[in-house]
């Protein structure tokens, strides 16, 4: 048995017996995701794979300075990241594969208008569809969701429903939304009640049929930085969101920027967390240390994975049919 096939074991068993609480202290060990390749020296985040799993966009940023980049795996290697096909010449960010591969999802300063300024806060979102083995012009989403110059995050249901952050014009705190797309159109967003209503939700990562999401959020209860969360549906509303644990969640560690893995089962996130050194050490693992810093670990987000395994077996047939108006809220003013 795995080391890590075992930890799911005793995540299952804990859940069971003794509910997501004690989840937090029994979590899966995330593991840092193409060290050296796609995890590099810069900031990277939001992997999204094409369903075959053998190509992932993500970003590659050191602010304003972002682009959106596309590796590709070949015999069980990753290619050497290029930026994509249709990114580079505006500030781009947070791309969003569609669950079949059709189309992809990004946040974007490029201008509204053909000739116009930029956006400030690089926060519409844009959609190139594929097209054999290349994409689309992007096309601007329309004004629907595209309310607010900081309209970011998308993450894509398999029915092609948007989840997306907006911020809350009388607070500014940000908000997940979504909005149902139906006959070729996107209707008006709502937003997803999850947890208290008094915290900020950011990053939602959707499970193709909207079983659960997996999003970061601020714990009162948990002063510090935002942790990564998980609910589940629950008959006709989402059920309390599970901190995924200290593992996941490590101290000072920010993960963020939540997206699935090409099986849905594997979470995939930014963390600025850094693997422990011990001294004194031997010059051999000095030298360990230093390419490890030059390639990857030196405190700048990498992207990093974990099995949500534990947490999606211990609830496989709890889900039953849902009446989706009721995981939501109506939106506010100025977001529709």
């Amino acid at each position: 048995m795995t080391r890590q096939a075992a930890a799911h074991i005793v995540v299952a068993i804990t859940l069971a017996l003794h509910g997501p609480l004690a989840v937090a202290a029994a979590s899966p060990e995330p593991e840092i995701f193409a060290p050296g390749v796609i995890s590099g020296p810069a900031k990277e985040d939001s992997a999204a794979f094409t369903p075959d799993g053998n190509a992932v966009y993500f970003d590659r940023s050191q602010w304003p300075n972002a682009f959106i980049m596309v590796s590709h795996r070949e015999h069980g290697t990753w290619s050497t990241p290029r930026i994509a096909p249709f990114s580079g010449q505006w500030l781009d960010h947070d791309p969003a594969m569609a669950p079949d591969g059709s189309f992809l999802v990004f946040a974007s300063s490029r201008p509204s208008t053909e000739g116009g300024a930029p956006v400030k806060g690089a926060g519409n979102l844009w959609r190139v569809n594929r097209q054999g083995d290349g994409w689309s012009a992007p096309v601007r989403l329309p004004d629907t969701i595209n309310s607010s110059p900081k309209t970011y995050a998308p993450s894509v249901a398999g029915d092609g429903s948007l989840y997306f952050q907006q911020t809350d014009e009388a607070t500014g705190e940000f908000h997940i939304f979504r909005s149902q797309y139906r006959e070729g159109g996107y209707a008006p967003p709502v937003r997803v009640a999850l947890g208290d209503a008094g915290t900020h939700e950011l990053d939602p990562a959707i499970a193709p049929d909207e079983s659960f999401i997996v999003f970061d959020s601020n714990d009162p209860a948990k002063p510090g930085r935002d942790r990564l969360f998980i609910a589940f549906r629950e008959g006709d509303h989402w059920g309390k969101p599970t901190d995924l644990g200290n593992a996941v969640n490590a101290a000072g560690s920010g993960p963020w920027g939540a997206h699935l893995g090409a099986d849905h089962r594997t979470l995939y996130f930014s963390s600025d967390r850094t693997l422990p050194i011990a001294f004194p050490r031997s010059r051999e693992q000095a030298e360990k240390d230093l390419a490890r810093m030059q390639a990857w670990d030196n405190g700048n987000e990498n992207l990093w994975s974990v099995s949500l395994a534990p947490w999606l077996d211990a609830h496989h047939g709890a889900w039953e049919p849902l009446n989706k108006s009721s995981l939501v809220v109506p939106a506010k003013a100025g977001t529709q």
